[in-house]
């Protein structure tokens, strides 16, 4: 149930709206279901008069204190909530949506119970889903009601009403959510045939132009080259001191530009609090650190596995409750629109959703101390620069291996909101995770596979060894008759990259355990595909196992003596390439 609060100057006119057809006939049935003394005149059900002679009486009634206060009287005298249900929600009958507004007038002190000086009101019901609440705010002593933060008190009583009247119950807020687009932008973008509203659209552009930018030149470079009309605002010294954009084609009933200032799209999208997140400026070329990915792989695949390493520690600062979480949640939401930009087409949609819904746990009022983001905003920067990923591959590998970091990066950031009371946050970062985990499945499929394969090709005897570590190092019981149909196979592809590991130089059981202990697994739906990523990034392994894609070109195995393994060594092209009849043709 979502209650919207106005105000204004005109009983008549917005009754004459309530009364009305709408704006596109949408009013059906207008009548009122509630009022201060149950006895008020209503024009849409009033047989016996005529209904302009009845809102006249109506309105006359509503503003009779109003015109007794006189300049006493508020200039925006009149008090308008409209509420909603859900669409899932039952319909509520008249005497419910009675109730409804006669907790919400009392709610917000309009007219407090047993008061006989309350304010006048009514509730016109001109749809099944939702009923407006006029009042005028004089009450009988000609004196203006005391209705501060009449919002979050008319919220506070929807979330009651909700639980009482068995609805569907939604989170409360903390009023740092983005506005919602309004009807007007709504229905226009319905008549224009787009998707979504211009507000949505500008607002998911700028935060995928500001993240990892590293200063105003580029972020503002980013919004023009996504396509979008950027105006600046300057101060008498030259200075900028705000933007505003629109959509391309996007114009008012004059033909001008409909412009969105940056606040007014999200509070954290304001110029000065861009600027403060570009304080933390990426840095464009970092030396490699130890342990990091080669510089041999692609430039997708290596920001990735980059990526996957920072967003594994920025968990662990939200587990370990300090006080810079809050910004790590900022930068998160960087890396989140990061991915979405340049991820493969086929965990596109997702990531997208994904961004969208954690950008609500990305704010609320608790304000960071001695953060530094500057490693999620690196991160987020070289994914933007390395451009857009393939779905197979390495490429794709190491896309499911950030998404499975990410995925218990989201549910740690749950913890830390639900833990303050953020229940819309909390929510959101829920809702990111699952976005994640369906582009996880997509991302992961050919390099599992490609793993399972492998496990399958080891000898029983080694499988067998590497079952019992992993058995033993997740605390599970041995099998009698070691592997086991339906029991070991989910341990195949962990199998498999153990060995890959200890075919590297690694000790299988030392890694794995350093893989268990590193962080929670608690969260995790499943285990050995965390454990596999987390073991491949710290192995330094492929994503993908070797020898399963095309080899390299420019690089040929050279044959070997019995008993001894194969190398490749590099083969110089001929200047000239001639065909030989006697050798058989390339495979391809």
């Amino acid at each position: 149930m979502i209650p919207k609060i106005r105000r204004g100057s005109r009983t008549h006119g917005l009754l004459a709206y309530l009364y009305g057809p709408g704006k596109r006939d949408e009013h059906t049935d207008p009548h009122l279901v509630g009022s201060w003394d149950g006895f008020a005149p209503d024009p849409g059900r009033d047989a016996d008069a005529d209904p302009k002679i009845t809102m006249t009486r109506l309105v006359a009634a509503l503003d009779l204190r109003v015109k007794q206060a006189g300049t006493a009287a508020p200039a925006q005298h009149v008090w308008h909530c409209s509420v909603r249900t859900d669409p899932g929600d039952r319909t509520l009958t008249d005497a419910e949506w009675n109730t409804v507004a006669r907790r919400l007038v009392h709610a917000v002190n309009l007219a407090p119970e047993d008061d006989p000086d309350g304010c006048r009101w009514v509730a016109v019901r001109h749809a099944e889903d939702h009923i407006h609440i006029l009042a005028t705010m004089v009450r009988g002593d000609l004196r203006r009601p005391r209705m501060n933060y009449d919002f979050k008190k008319a919220q506070a009583e929807c979330r009651r009403i909700e639980k009482e009247m068995g609805l569907r119950q939604l989170k409360p807020g903390d009023g740092t959510a983005a506005a919602n687009p309004t009807s007007a932008e709504r229905f226009k973008a319905e008549r224009t045939g787009r998707t979504e509203t211009p507000r949505d659209s500008l607002r998911e552009a700028v935060r995928q132009a500001v993240a990892g930018a590293a200063d105003e030149a580029e972020f503002f470079g980013r919004l023009r080259e996504a396509g979008l009309r950027v105006k600046l605002r300057h101060a008498p010294s030259g200075d900028v001191l705000g933007y505003n954009v629109a959509l391309p084609g996007d114009r008012n009933r004059d033909r001008e530009p409909v412009w969105f200032a940056g606040s007014t799209l999200a509070p954290d999208l304001s110029l000065p609090r861009i600027r403060r997140r570009l304080t933390d400026s990426p840095t464009d070329t970092a030396p490699p650190r130890p342990g990091t990915s080669r510089t041999d792989r692609s430039g997708p695949a290596r920001t990735r596995r980059d990526a996957a390493g920072i967003a594994e520690r920025v968990t662990a600062v939200l587990d370990e409750d300090g006080g810079e979480a809050a910004a790590q949640l900022v930068g998160a939401g960087e890396l989140l629109d990061a991915l979405a930009q340049t991820s493969p087409a086929a965990t596109r949609a997702e990531l997208r959703d994904a961004a969208r819904a954690f950008e609500r746990a990305t704010r609320s009022h608790v304000r960071a101390e001695n953060a530094d983001i500057r490693a999620l905003r690196s991160a987020a920067r070289g994914i933007v620069h390395a451009g857009t990923a393939l779905g197979r591959g390495e490429d794709g590998g190491a896309t499911a291996m950030v998404l499975s970091t990410l995925v218990l990066l989201t549910l740690a950031a749950a913890r830390w909101h639900s833990a303050r009371g953020h229940a819309q946050q909390a929510a959101a970062s829920r809702q990111a995770a699952e976005h994640l985990r369906a582009a996880y499945r997509q991302a992961a499929a050919t390099p599992l596979r490609a793993m399972r394969e492998r496990a399958q090709a080891l000898p029983e005897p080694e499988r067998r060894r590497h079952e019992a570590t992993i058995r033993a190092a997740l605390g599970e019981p041995a099998t009698r008759t070691g592997h086991q149909a339906g029991t070991a196979e989910r341990f195949d592809a962990l199998a498999a990259t153990l060995a890959e590991a200890e075919k590297a130089g690694h000790d299988p059981k030392a890694l794995l355990e350093e893989a268990v202990d590193r962080r929670e697994l608690e969260s995790a739906r499943n285990t050995d595909a965390v454990l596999i990523w987390r073991i491949r990034r710290l192995a330094d392994l492929p994503a993908l196992p070797n020898g399963t894609g095309k080899p390299k070109a420019g690089t040929t195995p050279t044959k070997h003596a019995p008993g001894r393994p194969a190398t490749r060594t590099a083969t110089p092209a001929p200047a000239r390439p001639v065909a030989d009849p006697r050798r058989p043709a390339p495979r391809r």
